[in-house]
């Protein structure tokens, strides 16, 4: 892998190809992220850069009269991520995460890895973590079918038979069962970067990408490009 990014969701939109065919595409707001340490073999055991993306405020701890400890910002950055920062140069940031660049010796401290690192064309997966859908029943988290709804039926929309009653005497692992719904950490592959806003560092995706709105999104090359 040589080309990867931290971006946020903004959001979908349609645009016009150079064809005239309208393309939907989701649109990412991609760095600049800054490279906040490098690891080498030699004291780490492995290569990879990692990245830092969106400031984050510092956490500020004061004193009242009394002597009583006043925390703002408490989940801002620590004394320890501080300086840690600090020493790679950049300002604190929010989002950390580790690429295993195949040129990771090509990159220095402080470095930005901005949206042109893509161009339109581009074959990428993303991951992010999908929305969570909560408690749901097997109908909406499986497909399951319903019951009958007329006709006295008490039975609409449970699940139905778990499993046979004399043998094998028990419910078989990976049985659908209803439970919490989404808010796992999902991978779209193959997805085509249609446009590229380099002024706003906005990449343009065509379809679909997991997560909400304003949730992180790991762009990487495909790899498994396919035509």
């Amino acid at each position: 892998m040589k080309k990867a990014i931290l971006g946020t969701k903004v959001g979908m939109t349609q645009i016009f190809g150079d064809d005239g065919v309208l393309v939907p595409v989701t649109v990412l707001q991609a760095g600049p992220c800054y490279v906040t340490q490098i690891k080498t073999v030699e004291n780490d055991g492995y290569s990879a850069v990692q990245v830092g993306f969106v400031d984050k405020k510092e956490k500020i701890v004061t004193k009242d009269a009394s002597g009583k400890k006043e925390i703002r910002n408490r989940h801002g950055v620590t004394k320890a991520e501080k300086g840690h920062f600090a020493k790679a140069g950049v300002t604190s940031k929010r989002y950390v995460r580790e690429f295993k660049f195949d040129n990771a010796s090509d990159y220095k401290l402080a470095d930005e890895i901005k949206a042109d690192i893509f161009s339109a064309g581009d074959k990428v997966d993303a991951t992010a973590i999908t929305k969570g859908k909560g408690f749901q029943g097997t109908i909406k988290r499986f497909g399951q079918h319903r019951g009958p709804m007329t006709h006295g039926s008490k039975f609409h929309r449970h699940q139905g038979s778990n499993g046979a009653c004399s043998s094998p005497s028990r419910v078989f692992k990976g049985k659908g069962m209803p439970g919490q719904m989404g808010h796992v950490k999902a991978t779209v592959q193959n997805l085509e970067v249609v446009r590229v806003d380099v002024e706003n560092n906005l990449l343009l995706i065509k379809g679909s990408v997991p997560g909400p709105k304003k949730s992180l999104i790991t762009i990487r090359e495909s790899v498994k490009v396919t035509n």
